[in-house]
Order: C-alpha cells, then sequence, then structure tokens
C-alpha cells in the first residue's frame, strides 16, 4: 500500500506539472510560434497517459474515462505532428491527421474498455496500437534530420533532439512492454519517466524564450519582431556586436534579404564569417526560429509599409511579394496571414480605412 500511495503521489505531480507546461505554453508561446499548441496538447497527452496508467483507473468503463483513454493513446499521433512542425519548415496541418488520431485513440479506447466484453477484439486492437505507437515514435525521431543543421548550433536546439529521442524511446519501450505483455503500471517505468519527460520539455521551454532585450508582439497577428537580445546575461561580446551590426546592415540598408534565392551560406560569405556562426547569430542573438523565419521578418515588414503606403495602392499584391524577395503569392499570403490573422488585401483594406477614420475623429473634436 505504502508503494501504491507513493506512485499516486508522484503521477499526481507528474499531472499537476504536464497542466502547468500546457497552460504556459498556451498563454506565452502560442501566438509565436506554431509547435505550440501541438506541445501543449502532447503535455495534455502525457497527463492523461498518468491518469490512465495509474492503479485503480477503470479498466472497463465507456464512460467518464474514455475521453482520458482516447487522449492518452492518441499521444503518439501528437508526439510525431509536434516533431514534424518543430524540424519541418514545410509542415502544416491537415484535415486527415485529425482522421489518423482519431483511428489510433479509437483502437485505444477499444484495446482498454472491451477486454471482458470482447477479449480477442481489444487484444487485436491492442496490439495493433502498440504497433502503431512504435511506428509513429519512430516517425516523430526520424523528423530529427529535417533541422539537424540548425538545431545543433544552439543550446535549446541541441536539447529539442533530446527531449524528441526521449519521449519517442519512453513511447517505443512502454509499446513493447505491452507487446510482451509486461506490466506497466509500475512507479519505476510510468511515473520516472513522466518526471524526466517533464523535466525535459521544462528546461526546453524555459531555453525557448526570447532573448532578454526582444521587443513586445506587434500586429493583429501578435508576431514577436525582432530581437535586439544577447547571448549572455552581461550582452554580447564585442565581437558579437559587431557582427549583429553588420549583418544589420546588410538587411536593412542594403536589403540582401530581396536577393534571389538567398541561403544562410551566401549571407555568411557575404559576411566573412563561417555559416554555424551566422546560424548562432540569427537563432541565440536575434531569437528567430530559423533562417527563414528571419528572412521572412524583413521580408513581411517591407510588404506591410507597402501595402499601408497610399501612394501603392493600385501596385498589385504579386508585385509587393515578388519586390520584397518572395518567390511567389502562395508562400507569401501564408506567411501574412500566420503574421498578422489578415490577408494582404485585408491588411490593404484597413490601412486604408485607418487615416479616413482618424480624420472623422477629429473632426467630431473640433
Amino acid at each position: 500500500m505504502a508503494l501504491t500511495a507513493l506512485e499516486l503521489g508522484l503521477r499526481g505531480a507528474v499531472v499537476a506539472l504536464f497542466l502547468v507546461v500546457c497552460a504556459v505554453l498556451l498563454l506565452r508561446y502560442a501566438a509565436v510560434h506554431r509547435a505550440a499548441s501541438l506541445g501543449a496538447a502532447m503535455g495534455a497527452a502525457g497527463a492523461a497517459y498518468a491518469i490512465t496508467t495509474a492503479p485503480f483507473f477503470p479498466a472497463t468503463s465507456f464512460g467518464w474515462s474514455s475521453p482520458f483513454v482516447a487522449f492518452a493513446m492518441g499521444s503518439p499521433v501528437i508526439f510525431w505532428l509536434w516533431a514534424r512542425a518543430m524540424f519541418d519548415e514545410q509542415f502544416v496541418l491537415r484535415p486527415w491527421h485529425a482522421a489518423v488520431w482519431t483511428l489510433l485513440a479509437g483502437l485505444g479506447v477499444v484495446s482498454h474498455n472491451c477486454l471482458t466484453i470482447w477479449p480477442d477484439v481489444a487484444r487485436t486492437c491492442g496490439r495493433m496500437l502498440a504497433l502503431a505507437t512504435i511506428a509513429f515514435a519512430v516517425l516523430g525521431v526520424t523528423q530529427i534530420p529535417k533541422g539537424w543543421r540548425t538545431a545543433v548550433t544552439t543550446a535549446r536546439g541541441r536539447l529539442l533532439i533530446a527531449l524528441v529521442i526521449g519521449v519517442g524511446l519512453q513511447m517505443v519501450l512502454a509499446a513493447a512492454a505491452g507487446l510482451a505483455a509486461i506490466p506497466t503500471r509500475s512507479i519505476s517505468l510510468n511515473a520516472a519517466l513522466g518526471l524526466a519527460t517533464f523535466a525535459l520539455m521544462s528546461i526546453w521551454m524555459m531555453l525557448f524564450d526570447p532573448p532578454v532585450g526582444q521587443p513586445a508582439a506587434a500586429g493583429t497577428g501578435g508576431q514577436a519582431g525582432r530581437a535586439s537580445g544577447s547571448f549572455e546575461p552581461n550582452g554580447p561580446s564585442p565581437q558579437d556586436r559587431a557582427s549583429l551590426n553588420r549583418l544589420n546592415h546588410l538587411m536593412t540598408t542594403e536589403r540582401a534579404y530581396r536577393q534571389e534565392g538567398l541561403t544562410i551560406g551566401l549571407l555568411a560569405a557575404r559576411l566573412g564569417m563561417p555559416e554555424y556562426r551566422l546560424r548562432t547569430l540569427i537563432n541565440d542573438g536575434l531569437g528567430h526560429r530559423n533562417f527563414n523565419a528571419f528572412l521572412n521578418r524583413y521580408r513581411l515588414d517591407e510588404a506591410k509599409a507597402a501595402l499601408a503606403d497610399t501612394n501603392q495602392a493600385e501596385v498589385p499584391v504579386l508585385t509587393i511579394a515578388l519586390d520584397a524577395g518572395f518567390q511567389s503569392l502562395a508562400p507569401f499570403n501564408r506567411a501574412f496571414k500566420a503574421d498578422t490573422g489578415l490577408t494582404p488585401s485585408e491588411f490593404r483594406r484597413q490601412a486604408a480605412a485607418a487615416p479616413t477614420a482618424d480624420t472623422a475623429e477629429i473632426a467630431r473634436s473640433e
């Protein structure tokens, strides 16, 4: 009984800590990072897993326990999607992703709740669930090479890699234990791994904070602006400061972001520094998630200024997008909507209406 009480206490702590992670990710990062919502879903799934694998949790009920089971058993799909969002710059959530999650969650509910009603069906669904869990865990870990070159240049990137590998390994071990019919309701596996996962996630979350000095979010989309942060609490070194000044001049004065086919290698060559050093400047010094986010920040700022300029009211949106450095209209529209919450045309209409509204307000006050 003492061991069971200790396990329940630890599980309660794990659930509470995972819920804190969910709240912080949603409230603090959802507006500035596309993976924050999926990270919060992972935290909620972790909490549900800690609950559903605890002693005395009902194993044959289709009532209140089913949502917990569904969310816990669908966690491998969430993990895979979260890893894709973190490492694949082209990733976009699709409706079929929800269908895949529903299928896996359904297998989990049937395998958990039908053991006494249809034991053969429950065992078959359980084996399918375990195999699918291993598959999605492996798929999640295999996303790492897509962003490896960027991630390994920063401390938070390296920790993110460790987190993905750790969570994937936990899922594989738990699924393999299920296939081998090894009891998993033990303090040594579930509670300890849950606490370790939370610790890694918490450290990663803290390292994900923008550098000190990053300006507050601006614009209707709540996207964080460019950072003027530093690598260290006492500020950047003289060498880093000089490099940041050269980079700022190249981007703001020479508008290098307009160059067609600009890569981080080409930009590093223009600055006369190694590519890995430029990555560190962009990620740690300026707080951008990756090189594309860094470029798009300048391109979107120029596009917004052009769209708000009444003298360019007749200039097509496509022309503005191409002038700012985008290669076509579709990626520009996606990036613009993600940054502002508006389409370029909606943004232009609102900007055109703003001076009129200000003039009318002045007239009424007089």
